[in-house]
């Protein structure tokens, strides 16, 4: 199920956004081709307060690597992207298929101290065997002292926490990493997440010049998820589109003083995220993304955003291109959903999610 289908079924009935989508219209075209499609105004996320539960798996993929996955066999990297709302609890069952001791360890999040993922804790999983952690999420509220208590929401990852050392340094070089998404409720909803791991002089864990691509229609409201593993600081660019730096990467009207960034630095356990409306402004084409520090982007931290045109097409862009391989992603999961993109596809989505956004295996990257 692609993710337009996923949400018009997930949030059938929902409240529709008071934020209009900004139109292509305007845009100086000769050509019906280039208009862009008509869109329906976007879906926002509900209040949480669900408990799901979901099922993930660690295991081992080709050539050494390792992934997480939602059914066994289906294991991806980046893992499944996992979606929550605010005032939402989530109970993972994690079952270690290794032959290594395996962790499941979340940023952002509400737990206690059993569910950390750590060793010294004891919460990690041994070879073939199980456990249950448990991640819950609360909005914003005031303190019993006064002060302000932030929410949960954000653009969250996961990880291993003990393969190779107790930080888990070769499980996360492996590829045992996730995104998570907690949204609030009203969050708008995007068409399609693709996540985007920085992992050493890595995106996604794929060798040099090799993407991942990331494919969309010029209108299509596209979230990007950028995380940042390893031992390197890396700077997130994207050409042709920007974002606000704040918490949802969305302006929240004309006198928000949030800064528009097309180019982020990020650190190891870093994460962000953002939404574009693909091509507003610039139109269909293969735009790039990439670490900014040059010898990072000489060296094939890069990968390419192809915007269709509604007819299909991207103007003066071959595909037959080696590195052209380009996926449709989609975000967004339910609790219990799920479809598995392959290892190299960057997760599935979630049963984690019921927003309809983007998620695991049924989350995604």
């Amino acid at each position: 199920m692609d993710r337009r289908s996923f949400n018009r079924r997930m949030l059938a009935g929902g409240a529709a956004a008071t934020v209009g989508v900004t139109s292509l219209s305007a845009m100086a075209s000769d050509s019906a081709a280039d208009a862009p499609r008509a869109v329906d105004p976007p879906k926002t996320a509900p209040a949480g307060g669900e408990v799901r539960r979901i099922k993930m798996y660690a295991e081992k993929l080709p050539d050494g690597q390792l992934g997480y996955g939602l059914e066994k066999g289906k294991a991806t990297i980046p893992g499944p992207l996992l979606e929550l709302n605010e005032g939402d609890t989530l109970h993972v069952e994690f079952e270690n298929t290794t032959d290594v001791d395996v962790s499941l360890h979340v940023h952002g999040v509400d737990y206690e101290i059993s569910n950390d993922g750590t060793r010294h804790t004891k919460s990690h999983v041994a070879p073939g065997a199980k456990r249950t952690y448990t991640w819950r999420t609360h909005a914003p509220g005031r303190r019993k002292d006064g002060t302000w208590r932030p929410g949960t929401a954000g653009y969250w990852h996961y990880h291993d926490h003990v393969v190779g050392t107790d930080h888990g340094t070769v499980g996360v070089r492996k590829g045992l990493y996730g995104a998570v998404i907690v949204r609030r409720k009203g969050d708008l909803l995007p068409d399609q997440t693709c996540v985007v791991v920085f992992n050493d002089m890595m995106i996604n864990n794929k060798p040099a010049h090799s993407g991942p691509n990331f494919e969309a229609t010029v209108g299509d409201r596209v979230e990007f998820v950028s995380i940042t593993h390893g031992e390197y600081y890396h700077t997130f660019h994207i050409h042709g589109h920007r974002w606000a730096d704040n918490r949802t990467g969305l302006l929240t009207g004309p006198d928000d003083p949030s800064q528009i960034l097309d180019d982020k630095i990020t650190g190891p356990g870093d994460s962000f995220g953002f939404q574009v409306i693909a091509g507003e402004g610039v139109g269909a084409g293969a735009w790039m993304y990439h670490c900014h520090v040059q010898s990072h982007s000489d060296m094939g931290m890069v990968g390419l955003f192809l915007v269709k045109k509604p007819d299909g097409t991207i103007p003066d862009y071959e595909p037959h291109h080696p590195h052209a391989g380009a996926e449709k992603k989609s975000g967004g999961g339910g609790a219990g959903e799920g479809k598995s993109n392959g290892p190299e596809s960057g997760g599935g989505k979630s049963g984690a999610d019921k927003s309809g956004g983007g998620g695991a295996d049924h989350a995604h990257h």
